[in-house]
């Protein structure tokens, strides 16, 4: 499903830069995460015959998943299931949206203390297949498609990606490697940039080390801490000519604002993580003749 990219004046004039937009906030299964989960879905089901899934999420991943195993259910008379894995202390919005997309009996949604080892004991019980981003390798198959959309835009020079394990930007740096020349003239090799907060950064202070460590962020999806995907992120980011950011509570809530007063969008702090990176990058001294483009993830 193709989302909105879309230039604004305003917010181009306050940056000082041509930022493109790129609303995966609007995608139909909730954010960036529609764009793999599903294809996991599909491709585990068609090609190995599975269908038992767990899921361990802070509440994109799941949300994305739900969609996905109800629409397959709705047209298909073999249903698969889903259990869902999330913690104690998950953002109370997205519990609730969590509860409220759950139509069909065969999702069951449950808060534990340790997700991701709940998820990994149910599919090492040999019970459902773990659809777990960090670590398996088709959930970047999902983010050609990502990047297709965004080699649309002609005269491209970076791209700013909240994260959290680092798979979206791992697939976008690999899908640009992949694409066909664009019909503006040549293929694009637009600057990979990672952001991410000031309690959850394992990658991004290879780059970034002005930082000052906290507990919590305002941005509660960045949550990877063990960064399976570190090597190889830093390898894609590295060869496009980016970076990585590491942003505080106060930049994400200040980028959130510009949104909304340039823009009029109102998103989450964790999509709003983009723009407070880029702008960290100017105020580092990075300039753009071409266009940035800002991806604002989801919930």
């Amino acid at each position: 499903m193709k989302t909105i990219q879309q230039s604004y004046p305003a917010l181009n004039d306050a940056l000082g830069v041509e930022v493109y937009i790129k609303r995966e906030d609007q995608h139909k299964y909730g954010s960036h995460k529609g764009r793999s989960i599903p294809l996991m879905i599909k491709k585990y089901f068609k090609e190995e015959e599975i269908t038992n899934f767990v899921i361990s999420s802070s509440g994109n991943a799941g949300i994305a998943a739900i969609h996905a195993v109800q629409a397959h259910n709705r047209n298909n008379e073999n249903n698969i299931t889903l259990n869902i894995f999330i913690g104690k202390n998950i953002d109370v919005r997205k519990f609730k949206a969590l509860q409220s997309l759950i139509e069909d009996p065969n999702i069951t949604l449950e808060q534990v203390e340790r997700p991701k080892q709940a998820a990994f004991q149910l599919e090492k019980s040999g019970d459902a297949k773990n659809l777990r981003q960090s670590t398996d390798d088709v959930a970047l198959m999902g983010y050609y498609e990502l990047a297709d959309e965004i080699n649309k835009i002609p005269n491209l020079q970076a791209i700013f990606v909240p994260t959290s394990s680092g798979t979206t930007a791992q697939g976008l740096g690999v899908a640009f490697d992949a694409l066909p020349p664009s019909k503006w003239g040549g293929k694009q090799h637009p600057e990979i940039h990672i952001v991410q907060t000031t309690s959850c950064h394992p990658i991004a202070t290879v780059f970034d080390t002005d930082i000052e460590k906290t507990d919590t962020s305002i941005a509660g999806a960045i949550v990877d801490n063990v960064a399976h995907r570190k090597d190889a992120v830093i390898e894609v980011i590295t060869k496009s000519g980016g970076s990585g950011w590491v942003v505080t509570d106060t930049e994400i809530a200040a980028a959130q604002e510009l949104l909304k007063t340039t823009a009029k969008i109102h998103t989450s702090p964790n999509a709003a993580m983009s723009i407070a990176g880029l702008q960290k990058a100017l105020r580092s001294g990075k300039n753009y003749d071409g266009v940035v483009v800002c991806l604002l993830t989801g919930m």
